[in-house]
């Protein structure tokens, strides 16, 4: 008989808090929340406008660490992308025009 363990498909997201954040995702929305509540207490008279732009940080910082299926979320696309073009991280292309680049064999 194979005594073989069987890992549950959540294992992942019983190390999330609430099932569903990073730490860093919590810090993020916290103070995109709490800068958009300090703007409001600050700002005494806003028409419409003002006040969407005031609550823009906390509706940009819960976009980046709502949770997206299959694990991913936008902040980790976005660090990506950022860590490529500050030259951070170098990406290196491993797919199949790879071979025809350092092919010396010529026909």
């Amino acid at each position: 008989m194979n005594n073989s363990y069987l890992i549950p498909a959540n294992s992942k997201k019983s190390q999330l808090i609430l099932g569903f954040f990073k730490p860093v995702d919590l810090i993020i929305l916290v103070v995109g929340c709490v800068w958009s509540l300090v703007m409001l207490l600050l700002i005494p008279e806003a028409t419409l406008l003002v006040i969407v732009l005031i609550l823009l940080p906390a509706l940009i910082s819960a976009f980046l660490v709502m949770p997206v299926p299959h694990y991913h979320n936008i902040l980790q696309l976005i660090t990506n992308v950022v860590n490529f073009y500050t030259g951070r991280r170098q990406y290196y292309w491993k797919g199949w025009s790879i071979y025809e680049r350092f092919n010396t064999n010529s026909k």
